[in-house]
């Protein structure tokens, strides 16, 4: 595993409705290590999950990271858990904090986009833009007022921030297509929500240079690969390691007692990414670009699976 760190739960906040922010700090006086803007820690939770979640904070404060948690109703134990079980003054496992959804910020104009929970990584993103003088524009879908978190402090930025909810649309939908054609030819465009929010983003957005556009996925956009059938060879450590159908590279590894790093296990994250060697992985997560993924150079071990009988894997 990531190299971890023993943080303290010092205060839980109300955000939203199924939303509580959680202020983790240092067990005994001293800084934390420092982040950017976009960035994630992975919490290892008692009932042995590791989940990620944004900093929302501002990236100078070395004292403390920030993160919310919305309570997903679709909880497969990570929210849950934490909205159930975290209390204040509780030790907390975190590894990080890691960035695969950074800001760029020599860009001209930032547009930034979220869907519920997304919000997150974009609030520091703002708190960053507001530090260096930069331009920026918020636009914010939800399903409920009650249900969008940090309205107050978003509050404070009047023109910049445009606020979208479902129930007070009158049935119409949110107009990104709109959005990303009005935005200036040469902003940088993030966005961060559900995958259908995501997809429709992609696709309105196809025509704009690929190096101006940043998403970032919570959740998986398809089934993992567990056809299994084929064997994977750890090229450091000389095994062979059979990966059985019903099963990923990870489940695999982890049975055989091989040590991994991984966090979301819907290869979103990019915790497990792993070097190829030899062979032609079968990729299956939102991590890597389409380029990436057609060089065949890393995969995602705990979603991916193989296209040629064995993948040699740096391990």
């Amino acid at each position: 595993m990531a190299d971890t760190q023993e943080l303290l739960v010092k205060r839980i906040g109300y955000e939203a409705e199924r939303t509580q922010s959680y202020e983790l700090i240092a067990r005994t006086d001293g800084e934390l290590a420092s982040f950017t803007a976009g960035s994630h820690i992975d919490l290892h939770l008692p009932n042995g999950m590791i989940r990620s979640y944004s900093l929302v904070n501002d990236p100078r404060e070395r004292h403390r990271y920030v993160i919310a948690v919305n309570r997903d109703a679709e909880s497969r134990g990570g929210s849950s858990h934490i909205h159930d079980a975290v209390r204040v003054g509780d030790i907390i496992t975190v590894s990080g904090p890691r960035n695969n959804f950074a800001l760029h910020e020599q860009a001209e104009h930032s547009i930034l986009i979220a869907g519920g929970i997304g919000i997150t990584p974009l609030l520091s993103m703002i708190r960053r833009l507001e530090a260096l003088g930069l331009r920026w524009e918020l636009f914010y879908a939800a399903r409920t007022r009650a249900a969008a978190a940090f309205l107050d402090e978003l509050g404070r930025y009047r023109s910049r921030v445009h606020l979208d909810f479902d129930d007070e649309r009158s049935g119409l939908a949110f107009d990104l297509a709109t959005i990303v054609r009005n935005a200036p030819a040469r902003a940088h465009l993030y966005c961060c929500g559900p995958v259908p929010m995501l997809e429709a983003f992609e696709a309105a957005s196809a025509g704009r240079p690929a190096d101006h556009l940043h998403v970032e996925y919570f959740k998986a956009r398809e089934a993992p690969a567990t056809r299994g059938g084929f064997a994977v060879k750890l090229a450091r450590s000389n095994r062979t390691i059979a990966v059985e159908a019903g099963k990923t590279i990870l489940d695999a590894l982890l049975d055989a007692g091989i040590t991994a790093n991984y966090a979301c296990t819907e290869g979103v994250c990019g915790t497990c990414e792993t070097r190829v060697l030899e062979g032609i992985p079968d990729h299956r997560d939102q991590f890597l670009s389409e380029d990436e993924q057609a060089a065949n150079k890393s995969v995602m071990i705990c979603c991916s699976g193989a296209k040629s009988r064995t993948l040699v894997l740096d391990l």
